[in-house]
């Protein structure tokens, strides 16, 4: 109907989740590695070098640390939600921000980010899968996640694509 009223399509993205009705993947965390809350600990230093490599920006994070503040003063923000693996040299080589909607019963992942050095072993997967059983456990039915292939390949379902429709006037 858009095509024939001379909209083009501008952006599609997959919109997936992961519902709690199916198991959880079992990883197990390599040697050394350890899984943490912001609770725990909350290095904003270390987190914005997770998620600056992470995101693949390169070798030299920014010093937004102000960003990674105001990242946790949301209204929905917790602490105890947030999973983080540490390396064994202390490093955070993994970041998993989750939510929960208390309302509508459903979790939603934002951010998730590894570092490339420790990418491959199965760190992402245990950080999301953490912050997952906690949501579940507070009423969530489900998880939304992100558009990368990762997601599917740990059980999340695409199940509409989310659109953005242009016409020139």
């Amino acid at each position: 109907m858009l095509q024939s009223r001379s909209y083009q399509k501008v952006y599609s993205a997959p919109v997936r989740i992961f519902m709690y009705t199916k198991p959880f993947l079992d990883y197990t965390l390599p040697a050394g590695f350890s899984v943490i809350t912001l609770e725990d600990e909350n290095d904003c230093k270390k987190i914005n070098d997770c998620l600056w490599k992470g995101f693949d920006h390169g070798d030299q994070p920014d010093d937004d640390l102000d960003s990674r503040l105001l990242m946790q003063s949301g209204p929905h923000f917790r602490k105890d939600l947030t999973t983080i693996i540490k390396a064994p040299n202390g490093e955070y080589a993994c970041y998993t921000g989750m939510w929960f909607n208390k309302k509508n019963n459903y979790a939603y992942l934002e951010s998730l980010a590894t570092d490339p050095k420790y990418r491959r072993v199965g760190l992402a997967t245990i950080a999301l899968t953490q912050g997952m059983k906690k949501t579940k456990e507070l009423g969530a039915l489900f998880c939304f996640g992100g558009e990368p292939d990762f997601y599917t390949g740990i059980g999340f379902e695409t199940i509409c694509y989310r659109e953005l429709w242009k016409k020139e006037w």
